[in-house]
């Protein structure tokens, strides 16, 4: 995915003054940017026009509270299709609870801004989306994540790893607890990934954030925490894996 030019966007925002903001400065940076006003028209635009399309936009920004369908809805029903699994999502709206920012993320969005916001902002998060894409493509293209950096894989491909019942197979970027497979999204894979390959070794919130947005982007450490705090609740009977190392960061213990 090119870091602007060729990059297609889907605005989803009902309000005509955010919406034209929003589109205004995407285009400013070079992206190429369509805008709807509700969900139903959205899942209209999303819908692959023949068997075998990739869907037609990059990054989707995407409002919660929209008249029809809320943004919640389009989110679960796009990461219950195939095509939509991994398109990245960037929720923009006025609920700022923690829990509805744990909500939004569990539906499956990827990353969530709050109104009002800023435009550097926004315009750093979406970059940072943009770069995660490019993460998950390398990562079929035999790349895997370290601690923030990219590391390259074997001629073999890349190693699947056991922890006890925990089964991480990057290669076919899925995990299973047990015999359950679990469906993480993007960021939640690349967190456990980037723990699992550092195994016994604290990596920072920081370090975290690179792993997951790329570096130069500047994310409140609370973003890394919630995300964890969602990864250890799919994990389910494999969530002991994970520590806290309080004002640290986190790890993945030894096995015993």
């Amino acid at each position: 995915m090119k870091p602007s030019a060729g990059t297609r966007i889907l605005v989803v925002e009902d309000e005509q003054d955010i919406q034209e903001l929003i589109t205004l400065h995407l285009r400013r940076e070079g992206y190429q940017v369509e805008a709807v006003a509700d969900g139903e028209e959205a899942l209209k635009r999303l819908r692959r026009p023949l068997p075998g399309e990739a869907l037609p936009y990059d990054v989707i920004l995407l409002d919660w509270m929209l008249p029809g369908m809320s943004g919640l809805e389009i989110t679960r029903a796009l990461r219950a299709s195939e095509s939509g699994k991994i398109i990245p999502i960037l929720m923009v709206t006025a609920r700022m609870e923690a829990a509805d920012i744990v909500l939004g993320l569990e539906a499956g969005a990827d990353d969530y801004v709050t109104k009002p916001f800023e435009i550097p902002v926004l315009l750093a998060r979406v970059r940072a989306l943009i770069r995660r894409a490019t993460i998950t493509h390398a990562l079929s293209q035999g790349e895997t994540l370290g601690a923030g950096l990219g590391t390259k894989a074997g001629e073999a491909g890349l190693k699947t790893i056991q922890l006890g019942d925990l089964v991480i197979d990057p290669n076919a970027y899925e995990v299973r607890c047990g015999k359950e497979p679990l469906s993480l999204t993007p960021s939640e894979f690349k967190l456990l990934l980037a723990l699992a390959q550092n195994q016994g070794r604290v990596l920072t919130r920081d370090q975290l954030i690179d792993a997951v947005q790329g570096i130069g982007v500047t994310v409140v450490d609370r973003a890394i925490d919630t995300h964890i705090f969602g990864l250890r609740k799919k994990l389910s009977n494999c969530s002991d894996w994970i520590e806290t190392v309080r004002g640290i960061g986190y790890r993945i213990k030894l096995a015993p």
